[in-house]
Parts: C-alpha cells; structure tokens; sequence
C-alpha cells in the first residue's frame, strides 16, 4: 500500500475491523426464518444500527421492509452544498449448507492461511465493515466530503424483494446523486475492478403429474407415464448437446465486449474436475456475462436411500434462468413457462409457479463516478489500471435505483473475488482486499467531491 494518511488510518484500523466482522458473522442473519431464527437477523440489523449510530449518523432506522424483514437505514450530513452518495450492502447471509464440510465453523471468524473465513465474510458483511472503514479514514483525516446515505438490506440472498418495495413507497429515502453498491467483487486479488453489468434472473417451480398415487414399478412400469421421467425430459431440453442454455424464443448469441475470461482461470476460480468439459460456446465471459444461463436449483423426488420400486406419480423443479443485459426478465419469463409446458411429454399434467425476478443491470461507466473511482483505484491498488467486468449474478435493487433515480450514478465494487468462494462452504474474505476497496472507496468519496 503506498503510504497516505488515509491508507494509513485504515491499517492501523484493521484490528478493530477484524473484531467487528467476527461479532458480525456470529449473528446466523439468514433470512428464512423458517430455517433459522428472526432473532438472529435483528441482532445483525441492530449491530449495524448501533455501528451507524457511533459514527455519528442521524435518523438511524430499522425499517420494516414488505417481505418481513428489516434494511438499516442512516444519514451522515456532509459539508452544506455537497454531493449526496448512498453506500449499500446487506447483513442477510445465505445459509452454511453442510456445516460439517467447513473447516472451521461458518458463524465464527477463522483466520486461516492470509484469509477470514466466515459466512458473509466476503457478501456482504464485509461490505458493511468496508463501508465503516472507509468513513473512520476520512473523518480522522478533515472529515467526510459528502453527504451520506447507508442502507444495510435484509434480505438481499432471499430475492423476496422487501428494499425494493420499501424505495418505491418511499422514493425520497434513498435519493443521491451517486450510488456505490458494495456487494460485486474485483475480478481476482489485487486487480481492481467494477462490475459494469449484472445479469437479471428468473425462478420458476415447475411441477408435473402423471397418476393419481405411485405405482409398483414391476407391475405398471413400462407403461404407466413416470412423472420424474417426464420432469427429467423437460428439464434435458433446457440444454443443447453443448451444455448451451436453449429456452424456445429466447436469443442466446450476445458477446462481452469487455474483460476477457481466460478459460483455464475460469475452471481453477470454478474448481473444475480434472477431465470435465466446460459447457456452452462462445468464451467464458460471453458464456457467463452475456448471455443467458439455466441452472436446476433443486429437485423433490425419493432420495435414494429408502427408494422403493415405484413409478413416480409426482415430481417438482426450482429452475432458476440468469438473464443478460438487454433482456427482459418479464418477457424471459414468459418464454421460459411456454418451454416448460410445451415441452412436457406424454400428455402429462404441468404447473409452473413464478418464484421471483429481477431485471439486468448496465451501468454507465462514462459517468464523472467512474472517473473518480478509476482514480482512487489507482491509489489503493499502485500500479493497476481499473478493470471493468460483469458479473453473473443479480442485485435487482440496481434497477430500482436506477428507475427511481434516473440521474444517479451507480457503481458496483467489492470483496467477492473468485477466491472467496461465496455462496459455498468456507466462505472467506481476503483482508488485504478488505484494506485496500476501504482506501479505494474513501480516496473515492474525495475525488468525487472535488469532481
């Protein structure tokens, strides 16, 4: 780190850093609460609500969004006249999945091998102690140039949608001129980089039935139609033989004209088996940022253990499809539904149940904010020019703001490099990375004022 005050503030804040991720990632802030307890999100929520309040914010609030869960809202006043910036991240973690696969346990701070590993550690709790980090510097060093807003979502991994319902009842609460949203991630370690697109999704539940009750296999099959047979078929014809995503109707040729995506980084960042084939065409970052994307989140069928000789009369699908830029998510998930049902065999019986949606993002990277963030990259990360690229997953916030507040600028950083591995067992954070997008966004926060 090239030596400044505000680098060096942010050093010497680190420990403090370490600590309060570690009080943070304790809270089991998973916002199904039929999985894990409402208890565990408000503690999250009112950690960050007092962490708001002790930096001297005003008009703290836990606001109850529509989906039943609570954003943390504050207001940091800046000099009068000054520019207004809304920094975001969310306290709502996805849950550990198997707890006995992590190392070391998912709600406690593990140093390990350079990193913090932990769940949310990376997304987002992170980005809510980034965000802290980056104000304290600036304060310790003549103070905060602007005008800020934080909110802290929910339940963001959820895709229930609460903040965004809450920002349209209430358009006035979030309004800035420039947005910096915390939760994307630099393309690898030490290469700084903003997140220009993101893709938008759409989660259907497809359910299909052949017969009134199971059948004995020996005696009927052969003969009597097989839900899970039938589900298998249609779910196979959302893919060419390439792997290709292929839903009738929906175009699936776009390229990325940005960051290229070497197909060897690609299969060490996804932990590819040695000999298994990448799927799809194009290049990666065509394949990942570009164009559409099916993934079967889940399937309810017998498991095998305790599986009887029994023709299926009932299967059901969680099929989530991850939409590019320029693509409706609306009319995506119109064209999805039409697949599924016209791709039923045998006559078999087929619900589909829309989950959730989100539309894609582009951001304007030609924007003043941009410039002021290519800058303070420069600063944090010497030597290394920024870097745009997209990401394949979905803020649908993004398009909230943007719609609300047309003139904003929005921009998309944060700790979620491909090593941190989010989603996933052993979740972690790079604290190097941490240190550095603190120094990037405060050095930010400066130049933006100046702008």
């Amino acid at each position: 780190m090239s030596s400044n005050p505000v680098a060096e503030t942010v050093a010497s804040l680190m420990p403090r850093a370490k600590e309060e991720l570690a009080a943070l990632v304790a809270f089991r802030s998973v916002a199904d609460f039929e999985q894990f307890p409402r208890s565990e999100s408000v503690g999250a929520a009112e950690w960050t609500a007092a962490a708001l309040r002790a930096e001297g914010f005003q008009d703290v609030a836990l606001l109850d969004t529509p989906d039943g869960t609570q954003s943390v809202y504050g207001y940091l006043p800046g000099p009068e006249g000054a520019k207004t910036v809304l920094l975001y991240a969310h306290y709502d973690v996805q849950p550990p999945l198997d707890e006995a696969a992590w190392v070391s346990p998912p709600f406690e701070l593990t140093e390990r091998d350079g990193r913090w590993y932990g769940r949310g550690a990376a997304d987002c709790k992170g980005g809510v102690i980034m965000h802290l980090l980056a104000l304290r510097a600036l304060k310790a060093n003549g103070g905060v140039p602007v005008h800020v807003k934080v909110i802290a979502e929910g339940s963001e991994e959820q895709g229930t949608g609460g903040l965004e319902r809450y920002a349209e009842a209430h358009p006035e609460l979030l309004a800035a001129d420039t947005v910096v949203i915390g939760d994307t991630g630099n393309f690898r370690v030490g290469l700084p980089t903003v997140t220009a697109t993101l893709r938008g999704m759409t989660m259907l539940r497809v359910r299909v039935d052949t017969l009134e009750g199971n059948l004995h296999s020996g005696q009927f099959g052969g003969a009597a139609p097989d839900a899970l047979a039938a589900l298998i078929r249609v779910l196979d014809s959302l893919r060419a033989e390439d792997g290709s995503t292929t839903v009738d109707g929906l175009a699936a040729d776009s390229v990325w004209e940005g960051l290229a995506y070497d197909d060897e980084q690609f299969r060490r960042d996804a932990r590819v088996l040695d000999g298994v084939e990448l799927i799809g065409s194009g290049t990666v970052a065509d394949r990942v940022w570009a164009r559409p994307a099916v993934t079967v989140l889940g399937i309810d069928c017998p498991p095998v253990v305790g599986a009887t000789p029994s023709v299926q009369a009932s299967a059901r699908a969680l099929v989530s499809l991850r939409l590019p830029p320029g693509v409706d998510a609306t009319a995506a998930t119109k064209l999805l539904r039409a697949h599924l049902e016209a791709r039923t065999p045998w006559g078999a019986r087929v619900d589909v149940e829309q989950i959730g949606q989100g539309q894609a993002f582009r951001a304007d990277t030609t924007s003043p904010a941009y410039r002021a963030m290519a800058d303070a990259m420069a600063v944090a990360y010497p030597g290394e020019e920024m870097q745009y690229a997209g990401q394949g997953g979905s803020i649908p916030l993004c398009n909230t703001l943007a719609a609300l507040y047309p003139q904003a600028e929005i921009l998309l950083i944060g700790l979620s490099e491909p090593d941190a591995q989010i989603h996933a067992v052993n979740e972690s954070v790079s604290p190097e990375e941490l240190e550095r997008l603190s120094v990037a966004e405060a050095h930010f926060l400066l130049n933006y004022a100046a702008s």
